[in-house]
């Protein structure tokens, strides 16, 4: 029974922490998964797993049999099994909460959802010290015995945190995570109540696996319901959702706040970020669109940027940069992103620019995760490898998040860029929360956009959606941006100022005055 004891250490402490990661997967298709939603995550799986320590040592002195123990078990895998299905109601009204910014809602569902875990969590945390009292029988190997429980059941959560996080999640999904790690631990259980009590006893237990396969049966296997919603699949980096709205096909990812990709096949300007990336090269002297070359992007997506970039500039050559190769075949199936100028590299966009031997007429920058821009992307050595990427006349764009009155990282990241870049340039996107940063190689002047704009208006053929984006970048182009914090790879406090700008921006109103 020790041995077998010992083995339960191991798969108690594998399913504990693989439930954890699937508490942030769970509640990152609504909420995301920035460092204030890990944050309440952890802090509250760690007030779980103190309960646990706890009460399974009392218990343990309580009633020191190994039938107690999988008896307790035998409930933790239960209750980690309908934890997916019990939440998933909750979590389609706060996704619809998300969409209208009702705080109360978002607020409620993230704790009660949180709180579906402490019963499973708690449970889980009881085996460590349970095991310890049933395995101690001589006082004198009391330290040997809890070392090696410890070491077991870390070596346990090592493999919770690798197999879900780089296998599962993308092959099966979060809901059938769950469902895996679940029945292990509740084959394991059963297993111990039969070799500890007999199998008369495990026999009327064997309701609780029933009750799971109904709900997988009958429950709607749905993540979300987003009214219009196409496709929605899961990756190993995201929650990835395909809605189509007015004949557009939409990306959106995780919780939902921002489009990321957009397709209509009948227009190309969308009054989004992506067609505002093209007028970057405007800014140069004597601008034409021959300059034009070789385009970089960072974040390609489903292909909305590299698409209109296509139509603008001709079939020029272009690396589009994106980690989640399962966003990439999402855009090629329903955002028709298979231009054969096209070279799509799998991998992240820093290391793909480092080490490409290109260098770049237009590299644009579009990896949000929201609310952050990816920390890396934002550091005065990420800049420095774009200006040494870019060529003699080559621009850079950034797209950035911002508040109605609160332009801190906008000057934070121009201060950075203007370490490497002469010139920088700020256009506010019209109806959004977003602002494009352009960064040109050679000083220049923000009148250089106005003369080319007027140069390309008295042109024939000259591209329509590209005079449509630089009309709207003329009227909405900033002040320079002026003070700011330059960010390294040593310090960069993206996390920490964007918290700021959101939670100023709550609290100061701004979700009121939206509705």
């Amino acid at each position: 029974m020790n041995r077998y004891l010992y083995f339960t250490v191991f798969i108690a402490g594998m399913t504990a922490l693989a439930a954890e990661f699937g508490a942030s997967r769970l509640l990152q298709t609504t909420y995301g998964s920035s460092n204030l939603v890990w944050a309440g995550i952890i802090g509250l799986i760690m007030v779980y797993f103190a309960a646990g320590y706890g009460l399974g040592g009392r218990w343990a002195d309580r009633s020191p049999h190994p039938a107690t123990l999988f008896k307790i078990l035998a409930w933790g895998a239960f209750t980690l099994g309908v934890v997916p299905f019990i939440s998933r109601p909750v979590l389609r009204a706060a996704a619809s909460a998300f969409d209208i910014l009702d705080m109360g809602v978002l607020l409620g569902s993230f704790t009660s959802t949180l709180v579906l875990f402490s019963i499973p969590v708690t449970l889980l945390a009881m085996t460590s010290p349970f095991a310890v009292r049933l395995l101690i029988s001589d006082p004198a190997r009391a330290g040997a015995v809890s070392g090696k429980v410890s070491a077991i059941s870390t070596s346990g959560s090592v493999l919770g945190a690798f197999l879900p996080t780089l296998v599962l999640f993308s092959l099966v999904g979060t809901t059938y995570t769950f469902l895996i790690f679940s029945g292990v631990l509740f084959v394991v259980a059963l297993v111990g109540l039969g070799l500890s009590s007999g199998w008369r006893k495990a026999l009327p237990y064997l309701w609780m696996p029933v009750v799971v396969a109904l709900a997988v049966f009958f429950l709607d296997g749905r993540i979300k319901s987003t009214p219009g919603q196409v496709y929605e699949t899961e990756s190993a980096y995201n929650y990835i959702e395909v809605l189509e709205s007015g004949g557009s096909m939409l990306l959106r990812l995780n919780e939902g706040q921002g489009v990321h990709s957009e397709y209509n096949p009948d227009r190309l300007f969308y009054g989004g970020p992506w067609e505002e990336f093209l007028v970057g090269p405007m800014f140069n002297n004597q601008f034409s669109l021959a300059q034009v070359k070789r385009i970089a992007i960072v974040g390609l997506a489903a292909g909305t940027t590299a698409r209109q970039a296509t139509a603008v500039y001709g079939d020029v050559a272009i690396d589009g940069f994106e980690i989640d190769p399962v966003i990439v075949d999402v855009g090629r199936k329903y955002f028709d992103m298979n231009m054969p100028n096209l070279n799509v590299v799998i991998g992240d966009g820093r290391w793909g620019l480092e080490h490409s031997p290109y260098t770049y007429d237009l590299i644009v920058v579009d990896a949000y995760r929201p609310p952050y821009i990816p920390p890396h992307l934002t550091t005065q050595e990420f800049f420095e490898i774009c200006a040494n990427h870019l060529s003699e006349n080559g621009v850079l764009a950034i797209n950035i998040g911002r508040a109605p009155n609160d332009r801190r990282l906008i000057n934070d990241l121009a201060a950075t860029i203007h370490t490497s870049l002469p010139s920088v340039y700020v256009m506010d996107i019209p109806n959004t929360f977003n602002s494009v940063l352009y960064a040109t190689r050679q000083p220049t002047q923000a009148e250089n956009l106005r003369s080319n704009l007027l140069e390309l208006l008295v042109r024939e053929n000259s591209p329509a959606l590209l005079l449509t984006a630089a009309q709207v970048a003329l009227e909405h182009l900033q002040p320079q941006p002026s003070g700011g914090e330059i960010y390294t790879d040593d310090r960069s406090p993206i996390e920490w100022v964007t918290n700021s700008l959101v939670l100023n921006f709550i609290l100061g109103g701004g979700v009121e005055n939206l509705q």
